[in-house]
Parts: C-alpha cells; sequence; structure tokens
C-alpha cells in the first residue's frame, strides 16, 4: 500500500495520535479558511502540535492536504451483500455519504483544482487516492468471478484496463453528481446507476 507520507528520518518515533490530529486539524481548516489561506502553522495551532512536526511528516502544504483527503476515502469498505449489484450500491453509498461532508468536498475539489498546475500534486493526488482506493474495484471484481457474475479475465494487461475504466465510471459519475451537479447520490440514483454499470459489463463481457 502506497504511505501517505514522506520517508520516514531518523529521530522520535512518529505519533499516530499526533498524525491523526494534524490530519483532521487540516481538513478543519480547509473548510474555514480553503486553500489559498490555509498554513501549516494554523493547522500546527489547531491540532496542537509545534510546526516542526508537521515539517518532520510533510514537506508541505500539498502533500498535507492530499494525505488528509486520502484518509477521508480510506473509510470505504466493499460490503458483501450477496451480489454484485447490492455490493457496488453499498459501497457507492458510502462514497456519496463521504462526498457529502464538508471537509471532503473542500479537500477533494481544492486539491484536483491545484493539481491541474502541478504535476508532482497530480501524482500524489494518483498515488493516494485514486490507486489505494481500486483496491475496491479489485475486491468487488474477484468476489463477482467467484459467484459468477462475472467471467475470468486471464489476460492481466486487459484485467488491469478493466479495473481502471469501472473505477473511473463509478468515482467519475459520484464525483460529477454530488460535487459538479450538486444533486444527490440517493438510493434511487444509485441503483439507477448501478443498473446501467451492470448492462455495460455484461455488454463487454459478451462482446469478449
Amino acid at each position: 500500500m502506497q504511505s501517505r507520507t514522506p520517508a520516514s528520518r531518523t529521530g522520535r518515533p512518529r505519533s499516530a495520535e499526533a498524525d491523526a490530529a494534524i490530519l483532521a486539524a487540516t481538513r478543519q481548516a480547509l473548510v474555514e479558511l480553503g486553500w489559498s489561506k490555509l498554513t501549516l502553522g494554523d493547522v500546527a495551532t489547531r491540532a496542537g502540535v509545534a510546526k516542526t512536526t508537521l515539517y518532520r511528516r510533510w514537506a508541505g502544504k500539498n502533500e498535507l492536504v492530499v494525505d488528509a483527503v486520502a484518509e477521508l476515502f480510506d473509510e470505504l469498505e466493499l460490503p458483501d451483500c450477496g451480489s454484485l449489484a447490492d455490493d457496488i450500491e453499498g459501497v457507492v453509498l458510502q462514497f456519496a455519504a463521504i462526498l457529502d461532508r464538508p471537509e471532503a468536498k473542500s479537500g477533494l475539489m481544492a486539491v484536483v483544482a491545484e493539481s491541474t498546475l502541478d504535476d508532482a500534486l497530480r501524482e500524489r493526488v494518483r498515488t493516494s487516492i485514486v490507486q489505494r482506493q481500486m483496491r475496491l474495484v479489485l475486491e468487488g471484481r474477484e468476489r463477482a468471478q467467484f459467484r459468477g457474475e462475472l467471467p475470468p479475465e486471464p489476460d492481466p494487461e486487459e484485467s488491469a484496463r478493466t479495473v481502471e475504466l469501472i473505477f473511473d465510471m463509478v468515482a467519475g459519475a459520484v464525483v460529477h453528481r454530488t460535487l459538479v451537479s450538486g444533486k444527490q447520490a440517493d438510493e434511487q440514483w444509485v441503483r439507477d446507476f448501478t443498473r446501467v454499470l451492470l448492462q455495460g459489463l455484461a455488454s463487454e463481457s459478451g462482446a469478449g
């Protein structure tokens, strides 16, 4: 799993409690101040730690904010509801609920906007958020293949492309619905989306 912080440095062991406090303070500052006004000094004050503590863990604001946002999405879990459709609906509802939180809205929109001008930040978003959450697609697909709901994909390259495509479809649709269109991803919308997604997967499987 991709580490959410830079390489460890010599010195005292890291404190999980301090890390949690810093990331929570970062999300709070994003909601109240926005990206442009957020400073590491303010985050340190909110978290009750020395500013040097932040710099020992994160090289700068970009890395800190991405990791604060990534921690939110690490809460996602793929439920085992007995069918692929129900599993997808369960995780999409979780995803939508996270995106409805002010700290997720502020954080994700901020890092996406900033990453359009910063290749290093875009790469960190990709590795710390996107790649980490692809685990959900891998787990769901393997479970569905075990149940016989999806056919196996013996070609590793084709399999990787499918995983990436499914992730893009789910994440893109939910983010657009909730953050771009400003509409609710309620149970009815999630059921309709899941139906369309599964129709596409069935069509793709049939074509193969």
